[in-house]
């Protein structure tokens, strides 16, 4: 009788916010959207159900959102039957790389709108046209737009670990270059209280950030004479990878990484005790970890047992910071199942999404209902006083707000209301700041290769997949080589050929 009584209030509140927005004259759409999700354990609150997001968002915009959730881990996947059949594609969809083979290919086919001209179209889209045009550009295929690109701090991947965990294995000085860092590895693996470094199938930011710290380039270097080569023959990334397997042998990896999704990473921090007490990722996740800590452990705000370290030189004097991102991550793409007459109205939704409204509906909620503001002028997730409660209000948030972040595009900066200040947050904040100009880049993104868009990611998986089982021990040295060779027989000397000409073309 309750479930029924729930479902007849939902219903009477949805006819009423469908009455508003018809009253206010808004051209009301359904919009059909497939987005990734990170919460996909828990259940979602569908707009019938009286979800409270989605019916402001009805209420401001007159957009309904039908949305094909589609768990994290799976989405690489599922894009790429996606997008095999055009017809059938949703309305509005993330695309997580904004220039793999996917991506470029998709765009190419037809299957997106070109958004360039509305995007730049400040007097209609104001929103969009705040983003920053160096990013608009590092996601553009044959110099047009084909998306929204939502945007990312740059200088945001790096280190974090338990610093209790280290000065129990003796090391009690945060580490000032690489070397430092991989003697307190090796002495927490030594300890053995704890694996060191979290990893799990998501393996790109650790064999991301450890070659780079050592001081290779990023997928792609350039020799003194102008040759490109692939990162991974550089003698800095193969120093990169053998730290990482001598840190394995020494027990200082799960070593059954490879079979823990992503969606999943934080648990082995997040137990007492924990099982990993280090993670090579973005440094946001750390100064999560450290809050996680102090409302389930009672750790002390004052006092983080938390540190976040990045900018550490290498034995030439040198820093280097994996770039986590190129100022975006994924993007936005409208499918051409969106009618041409329909389009203006999707895209002045999305204009609508990059606004401080927009914004902090899409992500932080209803104000009263997911988030509140305090009387300190913070924004928090729990009422006032109520703060023993906050389990209660993050679990409703986990099935309301969910994971309508991935719609968040924030090409503006981000125009939610502040949350409180902590030691670590603004630790992370001026980090991004002082170490911009550490994070380096690939000499070849923006460059062409039709190879590339073809093979690249076919070839580059395998050597990814190569370099894990080095890690693990698998495979030596030489095999691990033989598969380099593959990677220039099976298309590498092609893409490398069709780079350098593009290059050379350039310089």
């Amino acid at each position: 009788m309750k479930k029924i009584l729930s479902l007849a209030l939902a219903l009477i509140l949805a006819l009423s916010v469908m009455s508003f927005v018809a009253a206010e004259g808004k051209e009301e759409i359904t919009l059909n959207v497939m987005l990734p999700d990170f919460n996909s354990d828990k259940d979602w609150v569908t707009f019938e159900d009286g979800n409270p997001i989605l019916q402001a968002i009805y209420e401001a915009t007159g957009v309904k959102l039908n949305i094909t959730w589609v768990a994290d881990a799976a989405y690489g996947e599922k894009t790429s039957l996606t997008v095999a059949d055009p017809a059938n594609m949703p309305e509005v969809m993330v695309m997580q790389g904004v220039r793999d083979a996917i991506m470029i290919s998709t765009a190419r086919a037809g299957a997106f709108w070109d958004l360039t001209d509305y995007i730049y179209d400040a007097e209609e889209y104001p929103n969009l046209a705040e983003g920053a045009k160096s990013t608009y550009d590092n996601i553009a295929i044959d110099g047009r737009l084909y998306g929204i690109y939502r945007a990312r701090a740059y200088a945001r991947a790096g280190i974090y670990y338990r610093n209790d965990y280290a000065e129990a294995a003796g090391i009690t000085e945060v580490p000032t270059n690489v070397e430092e860092f991989k003697e307190l590895c090796f002495a927490i693996a030594e300890k053995g209280d704890a694996y060191v470094i979290n990893m799990c199938k998501y393996v790109a930011g650790t064999i991301g950030i450890t070659p780079v710290m050592h001081g290779a380039p990023y997928q792609y270097g350039v020799t003194e004479d102008g040759t490109i080569y692939p990162a991974f023959e550089d003698e800095k990334f193969q120093e990169g990878l053998d730290f990482l397997r001598d840190l394995y042998a020494a027990g200082g990896i799960d070593p059954n990484f490879m079979t823990i999704e992503s969606g999943v990473w934080n648990d082995a921090e997040r137990s007492n005790p924990p099982k990993a007490i280090m993670r090579l990722d973005c440094l946001d996740n750390g100064y999560r970890y450290q809050e996680w800590l102090e409302t389930n452990m009672g750790a002390d705000p004052e006092a983080p047992i938390v540190t976040l370290l990045t900018a550490l030189p290498d034995d030439e004097g040198n820093i280097q910071i994996w770039p986590q991102n190129i100022g975006a991550s994924g993007e936005v793409c409208v499918c051409k199942t969106v009618s041409e007459e329909k389009l203006p109205a999707v895209l002045k939704f999305l204009d609508w999404l990059n606004s401080a409204e927009g914004q902090t509906t899409l992500t932080c909620g209803v104000e009263g209902k997911n988030y509140w503001i305090h009387s300190d002028g913070y924004r928090y997730a729990y009422p006032e006083g109520e703060k023993e409660n906050q389990e209660t209000y993050t679990n409703y948030n986990s099935t309301t707000v969910h994971s309508l972040n991935q719609l968040g595009m924030n090409v503006g900066g981000d125009k939610t209301p502040p949350t409180a200040t902590t030691l670590l947050r603004s630790w992370y904040n001026q980090n991004l700041i002082d170490n911009a100009k550490d994070v380096i880049s690939n000499p070849c993104f923006t460059l062409d290769s039709a190879t590339n868009v073809l093979l690249g990611t076919t070839i580059n998986t395998a050597v990814e997949d190569a370099q894990v089982q080095y890690i693990a021990g698998k495979i030596d040295l030489e095999g691990l080589q033989a598969v380099y060779a593959d990677w220039h027989a099976q298309g590498g000397d092609k893409i490398l050929a069709e780079y350098q000409e593009a290059y050379d073309a350039i310089h």
